[in-house]
């Protein structure tokens, strides 16, 4: 296929509380050369992240990646927090309520789970019988399908694995960039220009061949990189989670837009999917 983009970026992104976020790690991957961390001591904001992105989509063609959930699932009950008046239908108009709702410094929105919409997040055993809570997108469940084990839930808020904080102050984020880069599948593939897409580092781990959930070393990366026809990154440390999620991911992005020619019309997304949930990029 031909090279659609200049580079592929992966962010490994954080909805943690405060205004830095040691769980942030952005990686890319440009042309045929090896994934290289942008800024590895750099201890990121999401107003940076934000900025950052911008300027780098208006340089070159750019794919970004990010690993939260952009939005929550709709098509199995019809609405995202059912029973709410108010409350938007589609993924863009949902991101500006989110927006609107969150009171928390650097795109946070605790506040949006915590206070606003309490009753429909999952902290803990004092909220009742958690499978109560957890509902999944299409896009997750044609995963789980295949054997692709994605069991967080944007409504699951407890946790080193939960993905709700993440993933809300990932929508006020995308309200800042709706209408500067285009999001996929919330909007079209452009044809030319950058783009953002949703990501799941898993099945890029997958992909290369390896069984496990976390690459925790250089030999284990390098070892993925190669399954996804990378050259070795060139690391002078020994990479955290984060970077490693962010640095195979960049790459897997690379191989699976040149390799797969459905890579972005994937079996299984509509119209109405695209408009509501999203998908996953990387789920065919």
């Amino acid at each position: 296929m031909t090279d659609r983009f200049a580079a592929y970026v992966a962010i490994d992104w954080s909805g943690a509380k405060g205004s830095r976020h040691r769980g942030i790690a952005i990686a890319e991957a440009s042309g045929d050369g090896p994934p290289r961390l942008v800024r590895p001591t750099h201890v990121w904001s999401r107003q940076e992240v934000l900025q950052w992105l911008a300027r780098r989509a208006a340089r070159e063609p750019t794919l970004f990646g990010f690993d939260f959930s952009f939005a929550p699932p709709l098509i199995e009950k019809g609405e995202y927090l059912p029973g709410e008046p108010g409350v938007p239908g589609t993924a863009r108009e949902f991101w500006a309520y989110v927006d609107d709702k969150s009171t928390d410094e650097d795109l946070g929105a605790a506040s949006f789970l915590e206070l606003v919409h309490r009753r429909h997040f999952y902290f803990g055993i004092a909220d009742g019988v958690k499978a109560e809570f957890v509902r999944f997108r299409q896009c997750d469940a044609r995963l789980n399908a295949q054997g692709g084990r994605k069991t967080a839930s944007a409504y699951d808020a407890i946790g080193a694995a939960q993905v709700a904080k993440a993933s809300f102050s990932g929508m006020r984020l995308l309200n800042r960039l709706h209408g500067r880069v285009a999001i996929w599948p919330m909007d079209p593939l452009p044809e030319r220009g950058s783009a953002i897409v949703e990501i799941y580092t898993r099945i890029y781990i997958r992909r290369s061949g390896l069984s496990g959930t976390k690459l925790r070393s250089r030999a284990e990366l390098n070892r993925a990189l190669k399954g996804l026809g990378s050259p070795p990154a060139r690391l002078r440390f020994e990479p955290n989670d984060h970077q490693t999620d962010a640095l195979v991911t960049a790459a897997g992005m690379r191989a699976l837009a040149r390799g797969e020619a459905r890579a972005f019309d994937p079996e299984g997304l509509t119209a109405q999917i695209a408009l509501t949930e999203g998908w996953t990029f990387g789920v065919l």
